[in-house]
């Protein structure tokens, strides 16, 4: 069984307070578009809000299952651990949810490469990754995350038995690698608009912010 864990929680302080999760690209919010394609690569979809207020925001989605932090106020590993705990698939996708653009066919070959690791973790070259868009086994989340000091996701997934796979892999699925496009400020919206203009028919959407 496979797990999506979709991390929602943050203050979205970047994005001047706006709920990303709300944008909408091509007439469609960037939760409707996650979720659609989660559902084609997942078993269960769960979401970590950051409360009980939050969580029903997503009443309207009945097939997901909502639950808040745990241990709130530490950012991406409080809502990682609180996913983990609920989920029940042996293999998770984790994903932020200011990233609108993810790939279906990206996310079945990470889930293709985990074999007895304990983590697919994309990365770009030099010394950056992508942890919220990567697949772990749960138990060896659950395990890191019980003990953990450090808030840290890097230290996260170097403490892991983790295979690091290059982004320029997945371009046979994602030319653009545009699975990989997070929105963290207002502006990045029109750049993503303008990469996404010919899948939304050829013509500009009605912007919604």
């Amino acid at each position: 069984m496979r797990s999506g864990i979709v991390l929602v929680g943050g203050e979205a302080r970047r994005a001047g307070g706006m709920e990303k999760y709300f944008f909408e690209i091509c007439g469609r919010t960037f939760i409707d578009r996650l979720l659609e394609t989660l559902r084609g690569a997942v078993d269960e979809i769960i979401i970590v809000a950051r409360d009980e207020e939050q969580c029903r925001r997503f009443d309207p989605y009945p097939y997901v299952r909502c639950i808040p932090d745990m241990r709130r106020g530490i950012g991406p590993i409080g809502g990682l651990h609180a996913g983990c705990l609920a989920a029940q698939g042996e293999a998770v996708f984790v994903v932020a949810c200011d990233m609108p653009c993810i790939n279906g066919q990206v996310i079945e070959a990470l889930f293709e490469r985990l074999d007895d690791r304990d983590a697919v973790i994309p990365c770009w070259d030099g010394d950056m990754y992508e942890p919220l868009h990567a697949v772990y086994r749960r138990a060896a989340l659950i395990e890191y995350l019980q003990e953990h000091e450090s808030l840290s996701l890097r230290a996260m997934i170097r403490n892991l038995d983790a295979r690091f796979v290059s982004v320029e892999t997945f371009r046979t699925f994602d030319p653009d690698l545009l699975t990989f496009t997070n929105i963290n400020h207002v502006g990045d919206l029109e750049r993503v608009r303008e990469a996404l203009e010919g899948g939304c028919g050829g013509k500009k959407e009605e912007k919604s912010l």
